[in-house]
């Protein structure tokens, strides 16, 4: 595809950046033998020294057979899900730097130089191809909704992070790739990435690129309402798993105004006769603050075991050299 004017990522040749780092292109396939030849293609023209590899999670269609015939390595992953083909794909493979896109033919491979330049370059640890649709029905309003909505959700819990945090199209260093716990099993893998990212505070940057429809005879397997609550779910889990804190101290405050706001009258009617006759009003306004203190303190006692856990996850990022380290050891 043309590269567009403007913002849109420009194809430069890659290996003057890197002449010695390895490249491994990989491309999580269901069911995409209508595109599935094409994109192997545009990647072996745009990145010509790197190893491509196809991992197909059960297809029906031959996809497999189709992209052994195009030159591509292929493997299979019989456990059923996006997350787990990355998951199986992050173990097995070793690369300096990892291509990660879906095998639709929806995203621009010719871009693929100019993302990895921007990481080698740049010395970053990921960055993600954001969409720019080069037409009206490339992008369906329902997911592009979508995905403002939970982009926007993880900026605000989070912090300043990715505008598109759902793309497909990525590329990573193998410090990250290796220090990733994946834990998801479908397509929230998009999620789990970036606050992965945003947790460790890795470098990171986006960079827009050309989004097309897809290929005739091809589907998406994206399920608007169904993956929207599970990618909606993970961020929950997320939050309670590295933002204990903000999450049990809400929930105490909310506790907490409900148990004042009922015995307001108790103490009215206590200071005017001297009586109680409100008594399991009494009875539940100190049970409300009761479980307000003990959600407090958990959420206290989780955010130490929190920063620990991201304290270790910090030390084994840093085991594994980054891009410019393993550029001069090269």
């Amino acid at each position: 595809m043309a590269a567009f004017e403007g913002n849109l990522a420009i194809s430069r040749p890659v290996e003057a950046a890197s002449p010695d780092l390895s490249i491994a292109v990989l491309l999580p396939s269901y069911n995409e033998a209508a595109a599935i030849a094409t994109v192997i293609s545009d990647f072996r023209r745009a990145l010509p020294g790197a190893r491509i590899y196809v991992y197909d999670n059960n297809s029906t269609d031959g996809t497999a057979l189709i992209a052994r015939t195009a030159g591509a390595i292929v493997r299979s992953e019989p456990r059923q899900g996006k997350g787990f083909v990355l998951r199986r794909m992050f173990a097995d493979i070793n690369a300096d730097v990892y291509v990660l896109c879906d095998a639709d033919d929806t995203y621009d491979a010719s871009a693929a130089p100019q993302l990895v330049s921007q990481l080698v370059d740049n010395g970053l640890d990921m960055v993600v191809g954001t969409r720019a649709a080069i037409s009206a029905s490339a992008y369906r309003p329902a997911h592009a909704f979508g995905n403002r909505l939970l982009s926007g959700l993880v900026r605000q819990i989070f912090g300043e992070g990715f505008n598109d945090m759902l793309s497909g199209y990525r590329v990573l260093s193998n410090r990250f790739v290796k220090s990733f716990p994946a834990m998801s099993s479908g397509f929230e893998t998009e999620t789990e990435l970036t606050i992965h990212a945003l947790e460790l505070e890795m470098p990171s940057a986006e960079v827009p690129t050309c989004f097309k429809d897809r290929a005739p005879g091809s589907e998406s397997k994206l399920r608007t309402f169904a993956d929207g609550w599970r990618i909606l779910w993970t961020i929950l889990t997320l939050l309670r798993q590295e933002r204990p804190l903000q999450l049990f101290g809400v929930a105490a405050a909310l506790l907490a105004m409900l148990s004042v706001y009922l015995s307001v009258p108790v103490f009215i009617t206590y200071f005017q006769t001297g009586l109680v006759p409100r008594m399991p009003t009494a009875v539940l306004s100190m049970g409300l603050m009761l479980l307000a203190m003990l959600s407090l303190f958990s959420g206290l006692i989780l955010d130490s075991v929190t920063r620990g856990r991201c304290e270790m996850k910090r030390l084994r990022y840093l085991q594994y050299p980054g891009i410019h380290a393993a550029a001069d050891e090269a």
